[in-house]
């Protein structure tokens, strides 16, 4: 598995964890910063991030930014792109199973590292369940 991850300033801390656990788990990381807690626009992270996903460079992408929301929204300007703000394991969960999202958003200043983990995981772990959920993905994007 291969994943993109990216982050403003506030998820920077974040990110380089998440960087380091997941890569002992052996996934592949393709980091597109930040690369400092230096204040910096998010969009300028969130774009390259969704971008990989969009362009099936990766399997899937983590974004982390203060509140999550600012990564989001970038992140779902691109076609093919399902990113979903999560900030508890069943929402992480659902999104998948329902949504089949391919990008996780987190909200650093809200969500502790660990539980930021524990959705991590869920969300990696759980299959899009298809079925009926398959025409409403379908009709979610404007191409």
């Amino acid at each position: 598995m291969k994943i993109a991850i990216g982050s403003d300033h506030a998820g920077y801390e974040y990110k380089t964890r998440i960087i380091q656990y997941l890569t002992e788990q052996g996934i592949e990381m393709k980091d597109f910063g930040t690369l400092s807690t230096d204040s910096v626009d998010f969009p300028d992270f969130a774009h390259p991030t969704a971008a990989a996903v969009e362009n099936a460079e990766v399997d899937f992408g983590i974004l982390i930014c203060g509140s999550g929301q600012g990564v989001n929204m970038t992140a779902n300007k691109h076609q093919g792109v399902r990113s979903a703000l999560c900030w508890n394991t069943d929402i992480a969960r659902l999104t998948r199973q329902h949504n089949n999202a391919n990008i996780i958003a987190l909200p650093a200043r809200f969500v502790a590292y660990e539980y930021a983990i524990e959705m991590i995981e869920v969300f990696l772990k759980t299959p899009f369940e298809g079925g009926r959920h398959e025409k409403r993905v379908e009709k979610i994007s404007c191409s």
